[in-house]
């Protein structure tokens, strides 16, 4: 018998035959994969406004990799005036990431009026864009209208991370109305690249550390040009099961400016 040792001790068999069962639970869909987002609405719950915004990400290589996000959420004050706080790293199962992955600087769960919602939208777009609160509809010179906060709002363009150019109405509109509540909004596609999401121009202005990261950290580059750059935008249908609701189309289509 000793010749076929392969140097498992009793206890070390017993954890890999532990690790083996939950992988294989995991991958045939069994059971609910609780993610930091969950914990977060959990511990907001007092809130009665909130948003967050997958703010950063990174691998760390190993076998098995590492992956982490970091959440930016967007508070109220008792005056309606919105303040962020960015929270630590949390580590995330592989599913979790890849399921985000295209989804940087994005609004992934919000809270509104006591109601929380997990849809992917461009940052504030539950809220903030659109309500007479915090700003309203402008007309540029071209005729286009756009959506310009009140000067004391101001820092919101900043904040919530809508530093690619103004929100147009028309763009707005369109995930309005046929976007919101059923799939995630990137905006339109030039030269392949979405107005939002990992590799769009605004997450690179809200979070270059990420970008220079992702040319630095091997683990982390594989990633991106395999899996997001290859996808440009695209997605999948994935079940968001592990938040215990419906299926989540993620499709290619886009709208708006």
């Amino acid at each position: 018998m000793d010749k076929y040792n392969i140097g498992f001790t009793k206890s070390g068999l017993t954890k890999f035959a532990v690790l083996l069962t939950s992988l294989i639970f995991v991958s045939c869909g069994g059971g609910y994969e609780k993610s930091p987002v969950d914990t977060l609405i959990r511990d907001l719950d007092q809130e009665k406004n909130f948003t967050i915004i997958l703010y950063d990400m990174d691998v760390e290589g190993g076998w098995p990799d590492t992956y982490k996000h970091k959440y930016k959420i967007i508070k109220e004050k008792e005056d309606g005036t919105p303040y962020e706080e960015l929270t630590e790293w949390y580590e995330v199962s592989e599913n979790t990431f890849s399921f985000y992955e295209n989804d940087m600087g994005m609004e992934i769960a919000s809270k509104v009026d006591g109601k929380v919602t997990k849809e992917t939208s461009p940052p504030g777009y539950s809220r903030y864009v659109g309500n007479d609160q915090y700003g309203r509809w402008r007309t540029d010179n071209s005729g286009n209208s756009f959506w310009a906060f009140y000067g004391q709002y101001a820092f919101m363009s900043s904040m919530i991370g809508l530093v690619a150019g103004p929100v147009y109405r028309t763009g707005y509109y369109d995930y309005y109305n046929n976007y919101r509540g059923r799939r995630p909004y990137y905006g339109t596609s030039t030269n392949g690249r979405y107005r939002y999401g990992t590799l769009s121009d605004a997450s690179r202005k809200q979070n270059p550390a990420f970008h220079r990261r992702s040319t630095t950290n091997s683990a982390l580059r594989s990633r991106v040009n395999n899996n997001i750059s290859r996808s440009s935008g695209g997605r999948t249908s994935r079940s968001s099961s592990r938040y215990g609701g419906s299926s989540r189309s993620r499709s290619s289509s886009r709208g708006g400016k």
